[in-house]
């Protein structure tokens, strides 16, 4: 799985559980429709921290909560030898 479709993994599921539209999202997050489509549509492969940010508080959730799941705690960067 890509580096980008694990937020988009994140995104739908926290809509699903929570019975939220991408819509919605975007409504509630005062992110542009068209940002949030574009995410959760792979077109933004990393979205900006400010982004991510807002849609974490739509959720009701710190940014700390809303990226520390699983796929994105256990992705590795392959070739990644920057330090």
């Amino acid at each position: 799985m890509e580096y980008s479709e694990i937020f988009v993994k994140r995104i739908r599921s926290l809509c699903e559980e929570r019975g939220i539209t991408i819509n919605k999202l975007a409504t509630m997050s005062g992110v542009k429709q068209s940002t949030l489509d574009n995410i959760v549509r792979g077109l933004t492969k990393n979205p900006r921290i400010m982004t991510l940010h807002k849609i974490a508080i739509a959720f009701n959730m710190t940014p700390g909560e809303f990226l520390d799941f699983p796929e994105l705690n256990s992705y590795e960067f392959e070739g990644d030898d920057e330090e």
